[in-house]
Formats: C-alpha cells, sequence, structure tokens
C-alpha cells in the first residue's frame, strides 16, 4: 500500500530515491525499537511508494539498455 500523500517520485534521481529509502529504513527501525504501531504503519506506506518509484525507474533504465545492445548472430 502506498502513501497517500506522497505523489508524483517522478522527478526523483535514482540516488535520491535510493537515500530517501535507505533514511526511511532507518526511521522504521527506531520505530520498530520503540513499539510505535501507528509510526510504522505510515513509513512503510512511504517505503512503498519510494521503493515502487525506484523499481519503476530501475526497469525504464534496464530497457533502455537492453534497447542499445546489438546481437551480431554469425551463421
Amino acid at each position: 500500500m502506498e502513501h497517500p500523500f506522497i505523489h508524483n517520485l517522478d522527478d526523483k534521481s535514482l540516488d535520491d530515491l535510493q537515500n530517501a529509502i535507505s533514511d526511511l529504513n532507518k526511521k522504521l527501525t527506531f520505530a520498530y525499537r520503540v513499539g510505535n504501531r501507528a509510526l510504522i504503519h505510515q513509513l512503510t506506506m512511504a517505503l512503498d511508494s519510494y521503493r515502487t518509484a525506484y523499481g519503476k525507474k530501475m526497469d525504464d533504465l534496464i530497457n533502455k539498455q537492453s534497447l542499445n545492445i546489438k546481437i551480431d548472430v554469425k551463421k
């Protein structure tokens, strides 16, 4: 489930998304330590949003790279 208040992460770079994911993971670890269920839920939704955006960007990058590869088949 994605966070309802996080919209349009398309303008973020892969590095920005990875940094945000790392930061959110640290915050989630803290939330689990203190047992704050509401915070855990919010952070989990935010992480889902950022991970989805990161996955889409990686898929696009892989697709672009695969289109640029030329395969020579010799008989």
